[in-house]
């Protein structure tokens, strides 16, 4: 299973003349993606720079040795391409000096892939973040109705495409992404010999995601210092695992401005780095799993869809918060995340005297295909 959202942009950009790059954590299906795209094998040079002689060749290349090694081929696929010394130029070299071959790269750290290409190919790329599967594939894939009784289990297992084509093995799976490829890029570009101090970061940013982080804090749970904590938690997001969600202000005194919220991109790898797969009735972080579950698939959708929002959360020193705001065509608009619908919510008296013209909505399982589909839009 695929993202068939983002497959049909790419398949639209082929052939014009620019570089094809796509991000995204592993296993999410980034060379799979590609294999759907239809070529055949008669069109396509395939090179994983996972493997060591093909980052070499990749290192000492020309122009003319690569159109040497196409000959009648007119695609390109370099596979995990951040590990290729200055890429982007290579990248660029090609794009301009071979414009009737399409250069497809891809990338599961964008730390390397992504710094490295801007520049050199400014102008000369399409670039996409692929994500694990969306709540709206998956209505599409088998149903708004059969989605929506499988919220629960998504909150604990998640969208990886490898947990949600192989139901009852969720747990083992899991563990074997987390453990094996979660941080691999991480370790690998900063020789971070001490993975036992990222492990027990990750461990501390999945009990506070959806919190208020403070680096000092979390450096005194892993014993790292606060400028340590700050570089892995900066990698670990460019690797795809965690984002950031900044805090809004613009009128208030008492709002918080300089903080900081951190979500995990799959609510399957945060339990399992807690090693917690407890079914959402017995566990006590509910609230936050919901809260996690519609960020992540909003960062999702706002990005399949094009659609160029900025995200906050906003909170007072007195403890007045909301979930999420947005900002877009020139207006604000906040939202309340609750589990349980029956549960009553009111906006806050102190952010509707600010920003009055602000709309409001509570976002519950009953009314979750409104925040998540296009029709929302």
């Amino acid at each position: 299973m695929i993202s068939r959202l983002l497959s049909t942009r790419i398949r639209q950009k082929l052939f014009r003349q620019k570089a094809i790059i796509i991000l995204g954590p592993r296993q999410v299906g980034k060379t799979t993606i590609i294999k759907e795209l239809s070529f055949t094998h008669e069109e396509i040079h395939w090179m994983n720079a996972d493997e060591l002689d093909i980052q070499q060749i990749l290192s000492e290349f020309t122009s003319g040795g690569i159109k040497a090694m196409l000959g009648d081929k007119k695609i390109l696929i370099i596979d995990e391409a951040q590990r290729v010394e200055n890429i982007g130029l290579k990248l660029k070299i090609i794009t301009d000096n071979l414009p009737e071959v399409q250069v497809i790269a891809t990338g599961s750290s964008s730390f390397e892939l992504a710094n490295r290409i801007n520049e050199p190919l400014t102008g000369r790329k399409w670039e996409y973040n692929l994500f694990p599967l969306s709540y709206q594939e998956m209505v599409e894939h088998h149903g708004l109705l059969a989605e929506n009784r499988l919220l629960a289990h998504r909150m604990v297992y998640g969208y990886y495409p490898e947990i949600v084509t192989n139901p009852g093995e969720e747990e083992e799976r899991l563990k074997l992404i987390s453990h094996s490829y979660l941080y691999k890029d991480v370790l690998h570009w900063e020789r971070i010999h001490k993975s036992d101090k990222l492990v027990r970061l990750l461990q501390a940013l999945a009990h506070q995601m959806g919190s208020q982080v403070s680096f000092n804090e979390l450096g005194n749970i892993c014993g790292l210092d606060s400028k340590t904590v700050e570089k892995y938690v900066n990698l670990l997001e460019q690797a795809f695992v965690i984002f950031r969600l900044p805090s809004f202000s613009r009128n208030l005194r008492n709002e918080l401005k300089n903080s900081r919220k951190i979500y995990f991109y799959d609510n399957g790898v945060r339990n399992a780095i807690l090693n917690n797969f407890s079914p959402v009735a017995l566990r006590n972080d509910v609230g936050f799993l919901w809260e996690n579950f519609l960020v992540s698939e909003r960062v999702k959708f706002n990005a399949y869809h094009q659609l160029n929002k900025n995200s906050f959360f906003w909170r007072t020193v007195n403890q007045q918060e909301i979930d999420l705001i947005e900002e877009f065509g020139g207006n604000l608009h906040a939202y309340e995340f609750k589990w349980n619908p029956t549960k009553k919510v009111k906006l806050t008296k102190t952010f509707g005297n600010a920003y009055p013209e602000a709309s409001f909505r509570v976002i519950t399982p009953l009314n979750v295909q409104d925040f998540l589909l296009p029709l929302a839009e």
